[in-house]
């Protein structure tokens, strides 16, 4: 067992809120180190509805704080990560006798003037029968009101954070579990084995941060050694995909009958993307997968707009997750706070710890500010906030130059065609160049396993992105796994794997 530095800060969990956390403090001048006992945004954080937005429904809750942040991150988020961050327009069909036109009106209003909207496009009133909108849908629908939000790629705004951190020094591992954690004092004595090798070492650190998401109660209880064990509750949310069931680029937000929504948008150009549920979870989050009821829900409440029904034989794809939302005693899953709550423990020649119970993907760079301040209470200043103006990796381009830049790419490995070059912005932006290097023709990024995911793509993302195995790179740094068959990726686990053993020997 090896012995390390003592660092300032040890994050545990390498979903959105850790590794923003640990990006943020690394960039002040702390010395981070975080651990992820799986793979990067293997939890929640890539089981989300993909959107950048202020919570419209939450209005309904008083949510008034949360929402105003959340819409006030949009631009933001959106002008620091262009290539995976990019505004959507939503269509809110009116459906008599569930909420009242007024209520909508009055909802979009404050959407479109709480939040310092600059670039986004305000709110405004369809007529679906002219409207290419209405096209699609049940002709009952007349109007609907179209408003502004934002789409991300989750998983990937993870791993841009998790390599920007390192980048500035921090160190990131995964399939990393945090054994156990003890107080020694001031210190923590943080105890990791690695789940590959079942190596273990231990790690010194000044203050604890438990960004366990769903597991962050299991840490506090079984990692940690405290009782305080019941401030999440565990929310299931899942999602179909199916084949692509319109072609307008806009998204839709429908209103069912039990007073929840569900969202349709248009997903990784082939598909559609249908969800979510909201249903309480007990049980290990790693088992988390949709049920019957819910394919049967979310089927049955998008066929009550959609003129031709959605059917169980059009899903290609589902998808669940667990998410954290900090327990405030709502009696209904849909109506518990997204909000999060940051609590402290220790100080005074005792280590510290500070914990994050829910929150949203929206809000993690609010988030992450929040959390500084903690932890500057208990380690004192260093620098200033500066994520609001700091372009994730490959986002150094300006926010409506999307195009421009795919234009760039192009122009620069003309050998590209420009689907390939398209995608390959969307996931990397500028580092783009990076993966394709000194490549003059296809022949150069190596063996193809499929749907233009080259051998040099996964190279890429091994040594850039933590990437170890096949579901790593076509389910969370890529979606080629909606493309490939099961022939193909299983070739793709196979040269994985032989990566894997390379690095092994060469480490011994």
């Amino acid at each position: 067992m090896s012995a390390s530095p003592i660092h300032d800060i040890f994050v545990i969990g390498g979903g959105i809120n850790g590794c923003g956390v640990a990006r943020d403090a690394v960039g002040r001048g702390f010395s981070v180190f975080l651990a992820e006992m799986n793979d990067l945004a293997s939890g929640t954080s890539s089981g989300s509805t993909k959107l950048i937005h202020g919570g419209l429904r939450y209005l309904e809750f008083y949510e008034f704080r949360l929402v105003r942040e959340a819409l006030m991150e949009r631009e933001i988020l959106w002008k620091n990560a262009p290539h995976i961050i990019w505004p959507m327009r939503f269509v809110l069909p009116y459906a008599k006798g569930l909420r009242p036109a007024w209520l909508i009106r009055l909802g979009l209003f404050l959407y479109d003037h709480i939040g310092g909207r600059k670039l986004l496009p305000a709110t405004r009133t369809l007529d679906m029968a002219n409207d290419p909108a209405g096209k699609p849908l049940k002709p009952l629908f007349r109007k609907a009101f179209e408003y502004s939000d934002g789409w991300v790629n989750d998983a990937r705004l993870v791993a841009l954070n998790a390599r920007d951190a390192a980048d500035r020094g921090a160190t990131i591992r995964t399939r990393t579990k945090v054994v156990d954690a003890r107080r020694e004092g001031e210190f923590w004595t943080v105890r990791l084995q690695n789940t590959q090798t079942g190596d273990t070492e231990e790690v010194k650190a000044r203050l604890l941060v438990n960004a366990a998401g769903p597991w962050v109660d299991h840490v506090l209880s079984a990692t940690v050694g405290l009782n305080d064990v019941h401030n999440v509750r565990l929310v299931q949310g899942s999602h179909i995909v199916i084949s692509k069931k319109f072609d307008d680029p806009r998204a839709y937000f429908f209103q069912n009958k039990d007073g929840r929504i569900i969202f349709a948008i248009p997903y990784e150009e082939e598909f559609t993307l249908i969800g979510t549920t909201d249903q309480d979870f007990s049980g290990d989050p790693r088992d988390v997968k949709i049920s019957d009821a819910e394919i049967d829900y979310l089927c049955a409440a998008a066929s009550e707009y959609f003129a031709q029904p959605v059917k169980r034989s059009d899903i290609v794809w589902t998808y669940s997750a667990v998410r954290p939302l900090y327990d405030d005693g709502a009696s209904k899953a849909q109506e518990a706070t997204r909000d999060y709550v940051l609590k402290t423990d220790g100080g005074e020649g005792t280590a510290p710890i500070v914990n994050t119970f829910g929150g949203k993907i929206t809000t993690y760079r609010r988030l992450s500010e929040s959390m500084l301040e903690k932890i500057e209470g208990f380690l004192g200043k260093r620098g200033k906030p500066w994520t609001a103006n700091a372009p994730l990796p490959g986002g150094d381009f300006p926010a409506s130059g999307f195009d421009a830049e795919v234009a760039k790419l192009k122009t620069a490995y003309p050998f590209l065609d420009a689907r390939l070059a398209r995608r390959l912005t969307r996931l990397y932006g500028t580092r783009a160049r990076m993966l394709l290097g000194l490549a003059r023709s296809n022949a150069d990024l190596g063996r193809n396993f499929g749907a233009d995911l080259y051998e040099a793509e996964v190279r890429y993302l091994v040594q850039n992105e933590w990437a170890m195995t096949a579901e790593d790179v076509l389910w969370r740094r890529t979606k080629r796994g909606l493309q490939l068959s099961r022939e193909q990726a299983a070739a793709l686990d196979e040269f994985m794997r032989g990566i894997s053993r390379r690095h092994v020997a060469a480490a011994e």
